[in-house]
């Protein structure tokens, strides 16, 4: 019906160009005859030459139809001339001119139709591609930007862009460029290839891996992509290895080996291939860490045989097939001269790992196929270079960097090797020069520095040694390197630092079959205190003996063997340091050094006849040792002479020495130290002798350190220390020499362990932190565990923001360092300190009680208490840290509800072997435990153990006073007894005093909770005549004075409970939330208007804005309604809001008050103005 209306359309309107366009499309568009809707088109065309749709359906007719393309070129170009936006017509005309090879034409119809329209998308889009073919990479960038704006979801357009970028060397664009390619089609292998090629030009190794990985799972047989993986990899597994990951770089060249493999399989004849390979063989073979690390609890000399046997292994097999990839390259590239260098440095590595050396004269394969590379290209420096490296040949290796030098004199590699051989030579002068030479030229290579460090080391400028090998083991973590490193720091006394643990650790994992890596490891771990550890590395260093293909390193079993007995008896093990020094008696092994440790490990086990039968023989050995080795046999002699034979014996073998032995610091200390002890004073002449010898001031420090300890035991009263002339004393030498942290730390410790809290804060501020300098322990306590120590006394000390509490202590530090923060750091740089994460869990402890025991706290807490307990101390004080850390686990349990396991680590503690006045609190906490079940029996069980075991602790007696009263256990009228007991022993009456009230404060808190507030009343009051002006006791007793007179109408009561309220803010640093409140009502009862709105007014200030309870908001109505009574009034904080909106704040805060509910209607209903 359609093609017939058009029809006579067009039969009564045959001039109409717009119906013969329409008729000519119908027929077009349904199948009609093509050559009618042609004539039509030509029709309208005729009619209307401006209609570009016309020329555009000619085109496809002449095109499609007819086949006439140059009549279809014709009638497109005559489209886009009147239409430039026409993209089908332009396309099409330019498909044309494409296949005609007209590509200048093409490049003109394209520029023509984006000078006439900026929308002529199409013309860019075209533009751009044929410039990007022609090259002209900023022009293309240009027209493809253009062409975006149009079609911003194609995604060949912007994977066109990003390889315009990329030839621009605009990385960056590029990449965001791909990425927006791979947006639109995540199937684009060219855009992921090309990004994940930037990428690792870059340095990005892990995204182009990532991008790489994604290309393959969508192409699995690309050798691009497959070749690309395996390179990233590569790239990668060196970027580890210069940070020392050698287990990460061996599983990603593991990962690179098998991309390799599938490459050679899908192109067998691509020699590149192939030197991939090889390379990935290669790095691999020689970064493959050995992984038999002194972990292994279950170790044997057979056992590390088979391990280093192993090791070698994998290793030489991944050498063998890189040598074979390499042949495989080089036989379908023989051209490829850097091939033969390849090969060369291969078969050197295979050789040195089967120890096969060539005895005869002739060239070795290394040199021939250096040579080869030679052949090739006579005039590449860096083959010169490595044919000096491969050559034994010390005449052939110079000519050969000589040669090298002259092809390129600034070849830094070239005079690295020169320095190595006039450093061989020991022609230092020379090797100075050209390891400077190197220097200069390339600061990023390593062997100059390394060179550059044994020349300083060799001038006993120890200092820049120890920085230039840091630098080359900082810039290449050659083994070589690492242990010559730990050499120095040695020699330095650093070898503690994170740095050379590092270092050394890595060292082991790339050369285990050297005992000096193992023997250097074990004394970095021993200075780090991690003795079971160190054990095992110089096991290992033994072990090591008879794999080691350097059969020079074994005459130094002896030193090692003395470091092992060492370490045995560091770690407590004494049986076994007895036995292995025993052996290296037998063997004539054991010096002055090792003698010492026989005859303490010996003591130590209580063999004391046989300790001083070694000591007879260690002294012996004096007459025959230098002067400056004297003070240490026989510092050592006396000392353990007072230990097994007592004070008098070591006297008098003091007394009987030559007078030549006293001309030391070291013997000055021992003497004094002796001398401390002594409540006779017999060795007073010998001591004011010795004192000249000490000079420095550290020496000095020291000794008033010393001379502070004699009077803390010379000036005591039976079994108390003289601690104020103790301190006295300390304070002294403070101003004397006030920077010293020895005298600080003692100070503070002192301080600490005195029995009243302002003792306590002063401690703190006694020392000075800091914990880069904290491993290096000086005295009984550093500085960390001073503060530690006392903010687990204290919970205000270190807490300088708090948040859940309000503090009374009246020696707030404000400016404290954050405790908890300072020892996680301490932590962190020694995780194996177990008196540092000991303090880390009790300060946590005061920080989770605060809190009241939040859940992620408690599982950090929960985390760190599991790993204390794993840790095997054996002495008596990681004893009594365990037994503390199980009574902070239960705790932990307790307030998290687990029942079971709380009273399970509670009997645990209960269990040790420590004073029944420690024991005591385990079941003190076994009580609380058994409360919180419900378990009256039980609670009666415990309680009855701690009247039996009894304390010392007056915190302990109070808190069990409380469980009594709260239970209605059988009352023991022991513990005031015991209490008062501690007044007749304790040199510190207001120490009693304070106890006292604390204890009064119980009772009075016993006694409210009973409601029988007449009691409790008399109770604090007795408190607080003890406490001396204590905010929180006055408080209590001002609270229970205002029940009191609410119940009595008593206005004593009223006045009494004005009478301590304002002492306690009279008391307090920082004004105390609720004291002013109850001020307040005092007041107010008493009829004192004004100082019941000042003080309102003051508890609205007291509050911090977050922690504002209800009742504050409720009061400011009531102030605010009088306020409004009173508009002459002086206008305060109640003003700032209506009385209405004060209730709805407080409705807010605690909407399940109905008090405020049933004010707020009132105050809607009839608002005050």
């Amino acid at each position: 019906m359609e093609l017939e209306q058009l029809e006579k359309s067009v039969e009564s309107n045959p001039d109409d160009p717009c119906l013969q366009f329409e008729l000519g499309l119908y027929l077009w568009d349904n199948g009609g005859d093509s050559e009618k809707a042609a004539e039509h088109f030509v029709l309208s065309a005729k009619l209307n030459p401006d209609n570009a749709a016309a020329f555009k359906y000619l085109g496809h007719y002449y095109c499609r139809v007819t086949l006439d393309h140059n009549r279809a070129a014709k009638c497109y170009q005559r489209a886009v001339l009147l239409n430039a936006n026409d993209s089908e017509s332009g396309e099409a005309l330019c498909d044309l001119l494409d296949g005609q090879g007209k590509e200048i034409l093409e490049v003109a119809v394209c520029r023509d139709a984006s000078d006439k329209s900026p929308k002529a998308f199409w013309a860019f889009c075209r533009l751009g591609y044929i410039q990007l073919h022609q090259k002209k990479w900023s022009e293309a960038v240009q027209s493809l930007q253009h062409a975006i704006r149009g079609y911003p979801t194609v995604s060949d357009l912007w994977e066109a862009l990003g390889l315009a970028y990329q030839r621009l060397g605009m990385f960056t664009a590029a990449i965001k460029a791909y990425g927006r390619a791979i947006e639109l089609d995540e199937t684009n292998i060219f855009a992921l290839v090309e990004s994940a090629n930037i990428f690792l030009m870059l340095g990005s190794y892990r995204k182009g891996v990532e991008l790489f990985e994604q290309a393959l799972k969508i192409s699995p047989q690309n050798i691009s992509v497959l070749y690309g993986l395996a390179s990233g990899l590569l790239s990668w597994s060196k970027e580890c290895i210069d940070l020392g990951a050698f287990g990460w770089a061996a599983s990603l060249l593991e990962d690179a080996c098998k991309a390799a493999k599938a490459s050679t399989e899908l192109a067998s004849n691509m020699s590149s291939i192939w030197k991939l390979h090889g390379d990935i063989q290669l790095t691999y073979a020689r970064c493959f860490p050995w992984s038999g690390g002194t972990e292994n609890s279950e170790f044997t000399s057979k056992t590390f045989s088979d391990s280093i046997l192993s090791w070698r292994s994998i290793c030489y097999s991944a050498a063998l097939s890189a040598k074979s990839s390499y042949q495989r390259a080089l036989h379908l590239a023989p051209w490829q001269a850097n091939l033969y260098t390849d090969i060369a440095i291969t078969c050197d590595l295979v050789s040195s790992l089967s120890h096969d050396s060539e005895t005869s004269s002739s060239l070795k394969l290394p040199e021939k196929m250096a040579l080869g590379a030679l052949l090739l290209e006579c005039d590449n420096s860096e083959f010169w270079v490595a044919l000096g490296c491969m050559s034994d040949n010390s005449a052939l290796k110079l000519h050969a960097l000589i040669r090298a030098l002259h092809l390129d004199v600034s070849l830094a590699v070239a005079w690295a090797f020169m320095g190595q051989i006039f450093r061989e030579s020991d022609e230092m002068k020379l090797a100075k020069q050209a390891f400077d030479c190197a220097r200069s030229i390339d600061p990023t290579l390593a062997l100059p520095w390394a060179g550059s460090a044994d020349t300083y080391a060799r001038e006993s400028t120890s200092d820049e040694a120890f920085e230039s090998c840091l630098r080359a083991a900082q810039i290449s973590p050659l083994a070589e390197y690492q242990v010559g490193l730990a050499w120095l720091a040695l020699l330095q006394g650093s070898i503690s630092s994170p740095q050379i643990f590092a270092c050394i650790d890595q060292a082991v994992q790339r050369t285990p079959d050297y005992p000096e890596s193992h023997n250097l490891h074990g004394l970095v771990c021993e200075a780090r205190h991690n003795y079971h550890t160190a054990i095992a590395s110089y096991r290992l260093a033994l072990a090591a003996m008879s794999v080691c293909p350097d059969s020079s390193v074994k005459s130094h079993a002896g030193k090692i063997s003395i470091n092992l007995v060492r370490s045995l008896s560091k770690a407590g093990r004494f049986k076994e340091s007895v036995k292995e020094c025993a052996n290296l008696k037998s063997k004539g092994l054991l010096d002055a050094g090792g003698l010492q440790i026989y005859a303490f490990s010996l003591w130590k086990i209580g063999e004391n006849d046989s300790a001083l039968s070694v000591v007879k023989e260690l002294a012996g050995t004096i007459s025959t040792m230098e002067k400056t080795s004297i003070p240490f046999p026989i510092s050592f002699i006396c000392s353990l002479l007072y230990c097994i034979s007592g004070l008098d014996s070591a006297i008098t073998t003091i007394q009987k020495m030559p007078e030549r032995f006293f001309q030391s610091s070291k013997i000055s200390f021992i003497v004094s130290a002796i001398h401390s002890l002594d409540q006779s004073d017999r060795l007073q002449s010998i001591v004011a002798s010795t004192r000249s010898y000490i000079t420095s001031q550290e020496e000095i420090a020291a000794m008033h350190y010393l001379i502070a300890l004699s009077k803390l035991l010379k000036t005591g009263a039976g079994e108390f220390l003289g601690f104020e002339k103790g301190i006295a004393h300390l304070r002294k030498a403070l101003h004397m020499y006030p920077h010293s942290n020895l005298l600080r730390n003692l100070l503070g410790y002192i301080l600490l362990a005195g029995e009243g809290t302002k003792e306590v804060c002063a401690a703190t501020r006694c020392c000075i932190i800091n914990v880069s300098e904290c491993g290096n322990k000086e005295g009984l306590k550093f500085a960390l565990e001073v503060l530690g120590g006392g903010s687990v006394a204290c919970n205000v000390i270190g807490n300088t923001a708090p948040r859940f509490s309000f503090p009374t202590c009246h020696c707030q530090r404000l400016n404290a360092p954050v405790v908890v923060v300072e020892l996680q750091r301490f932590l962190h740089q020694e995780p194996w300190n177990s008196d540092v994460r000991y303090l880390l869990v009790l300060n946590l402890m005061q920080k989770a009680r605060e809190q009241r025991f939040p859940s992620e706290l408690c599982s950090a807490i929960e985390s760190l208490i599991s790993v204390a307990l794993s840790d095997e101390a054996c002495s008596k004080e990681g004893e009594y840290q365990k037994f503390q850390l199980l009574l902070c686990a239960s705790e932990i349990s307790l307030q998290k509800g687990n029942i079971a396991e709380a009273i399970d680590h509670a009997r645990k503690a209960s269990s040790f072997s420590l004073p029944s006045s420690y024991l005591f609190l385990a079941h003190l906490q076994l009580c609380r435990v058994y409360a919180a079940k419900g378990s009256t029996r039980n609670i009666q069980e415990e309680y009855r153990a701690c009247l039996q075991l009894k304390t010392d602790s007056n915190i302990g007696l109070i808190c069990l006073k409380l469980i009594e009263s709260q239970f209605d256990l059988e009352a023991d009228t022991n513990l005031l007894e015991m209490m008062n007991l501690q007044e007749s022993q304790s040199q510190e009456k207001s120490s009693w005093k304070e106890w006292m009230a604390v204890y009064s404060l119980a009772l009075g808190l016993v006694s409210s909770g009973k409601k029988d507030f007449s009691s409790a009343e008399e109770f604090l009051a007795q408190a607080c005549s003890l406490g001396d002006s204590e905010s929180c006791l006055l408080l209590c007793h001002g609270a229970v004075c205002m029940e009191l007179a609410r119940q009595t109408y008593d206005s004593h009561f009223l006045s009494l409970a004005v009478t301590s309220l304002s002492k306690v803010q009279a008391s307090s640093l920082t004004p105390l939330p609720i004291v002013y409140a109850l001020l307040a009502q005092a007041h107010g009862s008493l009829g004192s208007k004004e100082k019941w709105k000042k003080n309102l007014r003051l508890e609205w200030f007291c509050w911090p804005p977050e922690m504002r309870p209800a009742e504050v908001y409720f009061q400011m109505h009531i102030l605010a309604r009088e306020s409004e009574d009173r508009p002459e009034a002086v206008s305060g904080i109640e003003n700032c809001q209506t009385p209405e909106k004060w209730v709805l704040r407080a409705i807010h805060t605690n909407p399940s008050c109905m008090r405020y509910w049933n004010v707020l209607p009132k105050l809607v209903q009839h608002p005050i103005s």
